[in-house]
């Protein structure tokens, strides 16, 4: 209750302050657990109690023409004398924003590590243009995931994202309110690393504007064990954000659950079985949790091949026919 009063009294103060406004929502994405809550300033004035990670505010109307200061401060904060990170902004009259924060305040356990940031995104949308679309905006806040392409494959959309990179927005995309398969894959377009059901259709999402956020860390185990990368999304509405379900990482035309490697984790050779099906036609590709190639080669006569040069951690592995994903496994190389 105190938190939705603070937002209320914000609201409330400005507009009764203020003859000029502008519309803000504040997303909370950064992954780091030291900022798991934080308290969002506006000015010196308190504006959000204990504002906690993967969660939105509504659309605020804060003050516009004139130079105010945004500022996050740890959950625990006393006053804005405690703020880690300040940001000052002035905001368009009757303009609408939405502000991501991004990044890591520890100074150590976290690999890379980009400082907390605020990102601004000006022309922001409370509900789609034409009421029969549905308006995404797509933001890049994984610090640890690469440049990357978003690629429909459920109805055959193709690259809708080309090449987004960490605390870039792109959008928004005007798309028909079907249900939608995204690959998120490396900045090639070839090697996919994970796959999202978008349900906009079984969700009757039909005239809203929403924000889907790249969130989490792709490598946990060099981010303190912290959250796991998805996709995440935002309404206008504010609250805790929506997690996108993950979808299989197969469009083979055999199934997916007949393939295996082994022995995993692996030491020296990783041997690859697909139900007797001939893989001499397909080669591998193999990317660490970057999305960095590491490896590209056909796969021998003894449908196995060598990691004996891999540096230990977790890898994904592609099948690949031509350019053509056949199929995606994790494996772990001792």
């Amino acid at each position: 209750m105190k938190k939705v009063l603070q937002i209320i009294a914000i609201g409330l103060f400005t507009a009764n302050a203020f003859a000029q406004t502008a519309r803000v929502q504040v997303i909370h994405n950064s992954a780091d657990a030291a900022a798991a809550e934080v308290d969002v300033y506006i000015n010196s004035d308190l504006a959000l109690d204990d504002f906690a990670f993967r969660t939105a505010t509504p659309f605020l109307d804060l003050p516009a023409g004139v130079e105010i200061n945004i500022g996050i401060a740890p959950g625990n904060s006393t006053g804005v004398g405690d703020v880690l990170l300040s940001v000052p902004v002035t905001l368009t009259e009757n303009e609408k924003y939405i502000v991501v924060a991004d990044g890591i305040v520890s100074p150590t356990g976290y690999n890379p590590a980009p400082p907390l940031s605020l990102q601004v995104y000006p022309m922001a949308r409370e509900m789609a243009v034409e009421p029969t679309k549905v308006d995404v905006l797509v933001h890049h806040g994984s610090t640890d995931a690469p440049t990357v392409d978003v690629v429909e494959t459920g109805v055959g959309a193709g690259t809708v994202v080309d090449n987004i990179t960490y605390t870039d927005f792109q959008g928004y995309l005007s798309l028909d309110p079907l249900d939608y398969i995204l690959d998120i894959r490396d900045e090639t377009g070839t090697v996919t690393v994970a796959r999202y059901q978008v349900p906009l259709a079984t969700l009757n999402l039909e005239g809203a504007a929403l924000t889907v956020l790249a969130s989490g860390f792709l490598d946990p185990t060099q981010n303190s064990n912290g959250p796991g990368f998805g996709l995440w999304v935002a309404t206008p509405l504010g609250g805790p954000l929506l997690e996108l379900p993950s979808a299989p990482l197969s469009v083979s035309e055999f199934d997916a659950s007949a393939f295996a490697i082994y022995p995993n984790p692996a030491n020296e050779r990783l041997n690859i079985s697909a139900n007797g099906i001939d893989l001499s036609q397909y080669r591998v590709a193999i990317t660490d949790m970057l999305g960095r190639q590491v490896l590209d080669s056909e796969i021998d006569i003894n449908n196995s091949i060598n990691v004996n040069n891999l540096s230990e951690g977790i890898y994904n592995l592609t099948i690949l026919d031509n350019n053509k994903i056949v199929v995606n496994k994790k494996f772990v190389k001792n």
